[in-house]
């Protein structure tokens, strides 16, 4: 008994100590600014955290507004869901699919261009809270638009105004832009298994 009682103290102590550079650590952080956040790397989930944060925000009467670069207009759960929050939410499909279904260049680029339009109209609204640009770093990957506009655009939101870019391939230059980089990596994957994509998981 006095030994599972020694432990708990210890325990205790160990989590006093801990508490105080966590507190410490946290009155260190004094900035407040718009962030900009890249979800990427070959792992699943880059959209659905993006998705994510759009929620919390909505939450928190947040407006947001969604550009999508090369999805198509399938229908998903998450923007079925999301709509719900209609007098906050706008959400842009701007994409005709993946590059390997339109099979068209010229198409693909004046698709992006298109969205990059909707895009900046939002990057330039003080009401606008988070903008999500899903898959713009595929559009990036394969010279569908010039990053340069990109980053200016970018660059010149409003001051408190976050985002948050999904896709594979993040070119480097928006990796060192960006305030917030998270890479998912695949460990494995039910796809290589023969599993099909599934309602409420993949769409």
């Amino acid at each position: 008994m006095s030994e599972e009682r020694d432990e708990a103290l210890r325990h205790q102590e160990k989590m006093r100590k801990r508490k105080r550079v966590q507190d410490r650590e946290v009155a260190e952080k004094t900035i407040e600014k718009g962030l900009l956040a890249v979800n990427t790397g070959p792992g699943k989930g880059k959209s659905t955290a993006a998705f994510g944060l759009a929620l919390r925000m909505l939450g928190r009467g947040k407006r947001v507004v969604v550009v999508q670069f090369i999805k198509g207009a399938w229908s998903t759960g998450e923007r079925i869901a999301l709509e719900r929050f209609d007098d906050l939410l706008e959400w842009h499909t701007m994409g005709e699919g993946f590059t390997w279904e339109t099979q068209d260049r010229a198409r693909d680029v004046a698709a992006c261009a298109r969205a990059w339009d909707v895009a900046r109209v939002a990057l330039e609204r003080e009401d606008v809270a988070l903008v999500v640009l899903d898959e713009l770093n595929i559009a990036l990957r394969y010279d569908y638009l010039p990053l340069e506009t990109v980053l200016d655009d970018l660059a010149a939101r409003p001051e408190m105004q976050h985002v948050v870019v999904t896709g594979r391939n993040a070119p480097p230059a928006l990796i060192e832009t960006a305030d917030l980089v998270t890479e998912m990596i695949l460990v494995k994957h039910h796809f290589k298994a023969g599993v099909k994509a599934q309602e409420g998981i993949e769409f």
